[in-house]
């Protein structure tokens, strides 16, 4: 008797527990917009590693440009404003994935240190893909497929503001030392395989697994690499209190080209990065995506 009524205490928690996941998992409608999200942000990286490795091999209409720069090339293609509003779709609902990461914590990251330091880098790259899917936008309404020119100049326009403050240069070294944190992070992610734990591998075939592993393997490292270039800038321009310094993905690409063995390196990191779009791709197949 007493056996019994332990059984159906046990089953009445097991039912209550599911029940609260049920009621604190991402409501499916917002749950398939941020898996768009995340094929939306794969397809970029996808075409920048194409277009990068193309330049690499010397192949005509390949160069070494960033994520704004592949929407631009997007847009001057047939049906290429088409093209950018579904991207800038899928690129809102990756922001609102970073948004409930900042809030929610659903990977319990929690409110230490490491954990902070984390909830911060979701909330700067919400910032940033918030950006470019207003580039999306910009550059799907416009007729004019190549109007990416002018987004260089006001960045650094931004930079120089900030610099001209008083902590100015405190300020743009302190956001190199976080980009080459994060870089640092990614391409420790990518060689410990860190990032397996994000994905619902008992869902998965063994050639998705293997793809999962690999894309994200190389894909993060080659990805933490330009990271690190890119937070090099930075620390250099507060080092000089100069906004001259070319920033951006695109600035590190060109910079590895310009390296002795340089086509060499950049078409290794362009494949890197074109493993890092796929990698993304199946991210959003795959992802656990539960605040619970």
């Amino acid at each position: 008797m007493a056996g019994a009524m332990n059984d159906a205490k046990r089953a009445a928690k097991r039912t209550e527990q599911k029940a609260d996941e049920a009621s604190q998992d991402v409501k499916p409608w917002l749950r398939g917009f941020a898996r768009f999200g995340y094929t939306a942000k794969g397809a970029v990286y996808v075409l920048l590693g194409i277009l990068s490795l193309m330049a690499a091999l010397g192949v005509s209409g390949g160069k070494t440009t960033g994520t704004k720069g592949a929407l631009a090339t997007i847009a001057s293609k047939p049906y290429g404003n088409i093209i950018l509003w579904i991207t800038a779709v899928g690129l809102i609902g990756y922001v609102m994935w970073r948004i409930i990461q900042v809030v929610k914590d659903p990977e319990h990251k929690g409110k230490d240190g490491s954990g902070i330091g984390m909830r911060i880098a979701y909330l700067i790259s919400g910032i940033i893909y918030g950006a470019l899917a207003y580039k999306a936008i910009s550059l799907a309404s416009s007729s004019l497929g190549s109007s990416g020119g002018s987004s260089g100049n006001s960045k650094q326009s931004l930079i120089a503001k900030v610099l001209s403050q008083p902590a100015g240069q405190w300020i743009i070294g302190a956001v190199g030392v976080v980009i080459i944190g994060y870089g640092l992070y990614e391409m420790y992610k990518g060689f410990t395989e860190k990032f397996k734990k994000e994905f619902k591998f008992g869902e998965m075939n063994q050639s998705e697994k293997k793809l999962v592993r690999r894309s994200g393997k190389f894909g993060l490292l080659a990805r933490g690499v330009v990271m690190l270039i890119i937070g090099y800038f930075f620390i250099q321009m507060a080092m000089t209190a100069s906004s001259q310094q070319a920033t951006g993905l695109d600035a590190a690409l060109s910079e590895l080209a310009s390296q002795p063995y340089g086509k060499w390196l950049l078409g290794i990191v362009s494949i890197g990065l074109a493993l890092f779009g796929i990698f993304q791709i199946l991210k959003g197949k795959n992802r656990h995506l539960k605040i619970s």
